[in-house]
């Protein structure tokens, strides 16, 4: 992470060990995109969801992979800005930073209103905005607390999605080959019923990769938590190779189970996203007591994934005040080591998910999706872009991974186009243009702020994070 320097020696807390880094990083990725994303991706993919699914974790574990790369070379330098300002300069840093920061307020949003859409289960009057502000004030008290209690908070929830999916897949896999609950094995039938394996064909899969793209998005947060990591370069780099990993399983293995024991025509809910293709499951399986246990988990892991936005989102708003890109007073930190005017600021997500909630509650979610979503997609594309410049500057021997990552840039690429046309997206993503087009405006402005009041451009040769 990007550290400026306070008056007073203030600054970020390193109190974040490796299993919570681990944790957090799991956290930010498992939520919304897996129990609730899902259910759009089969509705659109059918069984073939797994291909999209295999094909996105193939993408995640190549950033992964490059990130870990660059920040064991430079440890001191911590999050991806740093990294982008270091090998690709101020402004393609600056526009990072920034989009990166507001796709990540607008998809707090997004988690809060999945926390009302699971609620409805159990309260269908409740109006969806309710829900979305209730919990994420309680998200925005657990992000004041010190980095320690966070990382601690964020542990134990992300534990309870863990431990809920691996449950999940084991219970299916005994569902599909031996038997359930007096049942016979369903076994893989269901694979090619319904239209067969992939009902909308090749067109199907690709549409299916735009949300399963989102499900991916939250583990380069590894990197923004850099700076308060006990041992930055060890932990950050073992923890992100691990997560993307393990994600990868977690996805193929979780999907594979809903559209093996239920038709995908029905465990897409027909596309909506009303619930849970996961509690679904149990609903349909006639088992009401395990629907209410599975409204929990993906509760849970909603607010897991908001609680880890919020944090990044903060420290992301911090890093860039550090590097004079952001108003000085987002760098200052209270006596708990946490950037409170950054923490504050960064909840206007909360703001806008209340807002679409009450205005136009059946499209607010996919709107935020879609919007969060296209800004991730370009921040990851910009940190596939710093490992090629990394790697024409130090020159390490990883042709394979050079030649992935060009692949990746590619498919993200073609992944924002399909955004761009499909009924679903194009919208959010289009209303993005104006936002990305004001960063570009402002580091204009900042650019040449800077040069009218003599401020020299950072040796790109130099470590760029204590900036």
């Amino acid at each position: 992470m990007d550290t400026p320097s306070r008056p007073g020696g203030a600054s970020l807390r390193r109190d974040l060990s490796g299993r919570q880094l681990r944790m957090l990083g799991l956290g930010g990725a498992i939520g919304t995109g897996l129990f609730l994303g899902s259910g759009q991706a089969i509705s659109t993919a059918g069984p073939a969801v797994t291909i999209a699914y295999v094909i996105g974790g193939a993408v995640a574990v190549t950033l992964a992979y490059a990130l870990a790369r660059m920040i064991a070379a430079h440890p001191e330098v911590g999050g991806f800005g740093g990294l982008a300002e270091r090998y690709l300069g101020r402004g393609p840093a600056f526009t990072q930073r920034w989009w990166y920061w507001i796709a990540q307020v607008v998809n707090i949003g997004g988690e809060a209103l999945a926390v009302g859409i699971y609620l409805k289960l159990w309260w269908p009057g409740l109006p969806l905005w309710v829900p979305a502000v209730l919990f994420a004030t309680l998200v925005l008290v657990v992000n004041s607390f010190t980095v320690g209690v966070f990382g601690e908070f964020e542990y134990w929830f992300a534990m309870i999605k863990v431990i809920a999916i691996v449950v999940f897949v084991g219970l299916g896999a005994v569902a599909v080959f031996v038997g359930l609950g007096g049942r016979p094995a369903t076994g893989l039938s269901a694979w090619t019923d319904h239209g067969g394996f992939a009902p909308h064909g090749v067109s199907g899969i690709w549409l299916g990769m735009v949300l399963v793209t989102f499900s991916y998005m939250g583990t380069e947060a590894l990197a923004v938590a850099a700076g308060e990591a006990r041992t930055a370069g060890r932990d950050v780099v073992s923890a992100t190779r691990g997560v993307v990993l393990r994600l990868l399983l977690f996805y193929v293995l979780g999907t594979a189970v809903v559209v093996s024991i239920v038709p995908w025509t029905e465990a897409a809910a027909g596309g909506s996203v009303d619930a849970s293709p996961f509690v679904r499951l149990f609903d349909i399986a006639g088992l009401p007591a395990a629907v209410h246990v599975m409204n929990l988990v993906v509760l849970t892991a909603a607010l897991s994934a908001m609680n880890t936005n919020v944090y990044v989102a903060s420290r992301t708003l911090y890093g860039l005040a550090g590097s004079g890109q952001a108003p000085r007073v987002f760098g200052r930190v209270n006596r708990r080591g946490v950037p409170l005017p950054a923490l504050l600021v960064s909840g206007a997500g909360l703001l806008l998910a209340a807002l679409l909630a009450a205005v136009v509650p059946e499209r607010a979610f996919l709107a935020l999706v879609g919007l969060s979503l296209s800004g991730a997609v370009l921040t990851w594309i910009l940190i596939l872009a710093t490992y090629l410049a990394y790697r024409r500057a130090e020159r390490p021997a990883d042709r394979v991974l050079a030649g992935a990552v060009v692949l990746a840039i590619v498919v993200l690429a073609a992944v924002l186009v399909t955004m761009a046309v499909s009924d679903a997206f194009s919208v959010p993503v289009l209303s993005g243009a104006p936002l990305l087009l004001a960063v570009l405006v402002a580091y204009a402005v900042h650019a040449r702020h800077r040069r009218s009041a003599g401020v020299p451009e950072p040796d790109a040769a130099e470590p760029v994070g204590a900036r």
